[in-house]
This record gives structure tokens, sequence and C-alpha cells, in this order.
């Protein structure tokens, strides 16, 4: 089954499942601002005004104009599909109340981002439309719904999450020899992303390095700070296959000369990290929730003497990565309610902690994980040893 249509039985299913009549996606000129959850379930751009219904028995209506008519009548996705040619208005409003449903789901959201694709014109415009109809006031937030929708993945989508987790570590055993000292920050991502785009891919973020502690871990891009010896090399990077993103982070360390074994410190740190990482997989079973498993990994790294990291220990992978629904993370104010959702089977997420040893670098691993009963299951093989130059 075509993938996107895959999802779209899912999401009638779920629909069922939490009591929700219909699900409406309204947009228009796609091309330009895009609700996250067209790659989801719609999978073509939409031009002028367009409404995508959804119900718990399985409708899958798209309402389109009429130049787009024929794109999504070709995709065989939809259950129906109508057009327009003037405006929209008649037909949204007829549409509705065909199915006279009591619920009715529209993309808006305070803490999920992947969740908040209906702009504050279309909703305007909607609201107006409805006026006069009992379906304005049944309105509500599909936070929750979408939520679930993009979190429980297919075995496809796992699938195509895995490849893109092999294919990311493969390419660091492929690159991590060719990394030497000498080398910027910037000609070892153009190295990484090179391989990553001969694999057929493409890189999910812009690539993060860093030489030693020149620069600061996060979302910075790579600079002229040239790798040296005594250097921990960080890398934050991963691939887009297939529409699916991978996401780690993989460690080189270059020795001084004569220096036979890495500082103690580092391989402290090192070992560490991947326990905690250990530890954490083995809590992510459906039930759990984030803040749970990321305030265990936390208390560990304050026993050991080490200050907290400043993020969520883990986000969800998806088409994109960060791919909406729960986090595995504090509650924190900038997270919402997002470190509360109860984590279920067929989840993936990454696990990713860093410790910051100064004069070495930032000791952070990260790596991709798919919920299941038993714990977490690794998507591609782990970094457990320190690769030294």
């Amino acid at each position: 089954m075509d993938i996107i249509k895959e999802k779209i039985v899912q999401a009638g299913s779920l629909l069922d499942e939490m009591d929700i009549d219909m699900w409406l996606v309204f947009v228009r000129e796609t091309s330009m601002q895009a609700d996250p959850v067209l790659p989801l379930v719609i999978g073509d751009e939409a031009t002028w005004d367009s409404l995508f219904v959804f119900t718990r028995k399985g409708d899958a209506v798209a309402l389109v104009g009429n130049f787009d008519e024929d794109i999504f009548k070709d995709s065989a996705r939809f259950t129906e599909v109508r057009s327009y040619t003037q405006g929209a208005r008649q037909d949204i409003v007829e549409l509705i109340k065909r199915f006279d449903p009591s619920r009715v789901a529209i993309n808006y959201s305070l803490s999920d981002s992947a969740s908040d694709g209906l702009t504050h014109g279309m909703f305007l415009k909607l609201q107006d439309y409805l006026s006069g109809t009992p379906y304005l006031e049944r309105l509500m937030s599909a936070e929750k719904f979408c939520s679930r929708l993009r979190s429980r993945k297919t075995e496809l989508e796992i699938q195509r999450l895995s490849v893109a987790a092999v294919k990311a570590n493969d390419v660091w055993k492929e690159v991590v020899g060719q990394i030497a000292p000498g080398m910027s920050e910037i000609e070892i991502a153009s190295l990484i992303d090179s391989r990553i785009r001969e694999t057929g891919g493409e890189p999910s973020f812009e690539t993060i390095v860093n030489a030693g502690d020149k620069t600061n871990p996060g979302h910075g891009h790579p600079t002229k700070a040239v790798l040296e010896e005594g250097d921990l090399l960080h890398v934050d990077f991963g691939i887009r296959y297939e529409e699916f993103c991978s996401d780690i982070q993989r460690l080189l360390y270059i020795p001084h000369p004569g220096e036979k074994t890495p500082p103690p410190e580092l391989t402290e740190a090192f070992g560490l990290v991947n326990e905690i990482i250990t530890e954490s997989s083995r809590l992510t079973r459906p039930g759990t929730r984030g803040y749970e498993i990321d305030s265990a990994a936390r208390l560990t790294l304050v026993d050991h003497g080490f200050p907290e990291y400043q993020h969520a220990l883990g986000h969800q992978l998806g088409r994109a990565v960060h791919d909406g629904g729960g986090i595995i993370g504090p509650r924190w104010e900038r997270y919402g309610e997002t470190p509360s959702i109860e984590l279920e089977a067929n989840n993936v997420f990454t696990l990713e902690l860093e410790i910051t040893l100064p004069g070495i670098g930032c000791v952070g691993l990260e790596e991709d994980i798919c919920v299941t009963s038993e714990g977490g299951r690794f998507l591609c093989p782990r970094q457990l040893e320190l690769n030294v130059r």
C-alpha cells in the first residue's frame, strides 16, 4: 500500500478510537506555507483554498480548486475528490453538513508545532464559513490526534527510518578514517555531506561539527576552527532517505603525540554517556512518560558529578528530524505538555546527551530507537567504543 494511503487508513481508525467524528485540514498555497501534516496524509501540494476531510468511518474527501482536481484523483488516496471554481464556501459548508459531525478536530496547538498547521487567517475564514451553523461550536484542537498519528509509526515507516539510521552509521564508518588533524569543521562537514549524497540520500539537517572545545555544541554552523591533536571531534548528523530521517552523534579522539590511551576523564565520560543511553533505552516502553525517563537520566548524570544537559533527552523521528508528538524531556515551559505524553509502541525517538570536558570537547552521543514492550530497540549499531585516530 502507498505509505500515505496507509496513514490515511490509520487516521480513520484513530479518529474512531479517540471518539472524534471528523478531522479537517484546511490549507492554501502550500508551496509557501505548508501544514506539517501534508506529507503525512495528503502528499501533493494544493494551490487554492483546499479542505481535506477525514472521518471516523474511513471517509477521506479532498475538496480542491478545479486545476488541482486531477492531481488528487490520480493519487488514488481519497475516497472522494471534489472541486470548485469561483469559491469554496458553499461546498465546504455542505460537505461538513453531509457528515453532521459532533466533534471536529482542526490543526492548532500550544505545545506541538507539528500539530499547529492551521494559519490564523484560514482559521478566521473557517469561522466565517461555519458562522450560523452548529459546527462552529464543535471545533476542537487536533493536537492529541495529530500527535498520535505522527507518532504511531507503521511497519513501512519503521523500515524506512531504520534504513536511514543504518545509512548514517555506515557513512560515519566510511569517513572516520579520512578525518585528520588540520581539517576544519567546514571541511569535515563537507566530507560527511558528500558521502551522504553518494548514498542516494541527503542530510536531514545541517551537519554539526565541533573540533575540540573551540566551538559550542548545539545548533551552530561548522566553522573554520581546525581539528588538532588532543581534540575530541564531535559530529551530529543524519540522513533523509526516501523521505524519512535519521539523527545520530559520533565521536573521534585525536591523541597527542606519544599518547597511547585517551585521557581518563574522557574514557569515564564516554562510558557514562553510553551507560545512560543504555539505561534510558530500557525505560522506553509503552505507558512510560517522557519526563520520567529524562529525570532518571539527569539524576544519574548529577550523581556522577556532572551538570545536567540543557535540552530534552530525546525527540521523535519521522518525515521530519523533529517529528512532533511527545518527547523524552523535562517538564520545562518551552516543551509544553509534550513530556507528559505516554510513549506508545512503534514510536521512534532519539536518545542523546553530552558531557563537556574543558580542553577536550563535547562527549556527546545520539542513537535512534523504536519503542517496544521490551524497551527501546536500536535502529543501527551504536558507538560503544571511542574511535581514536
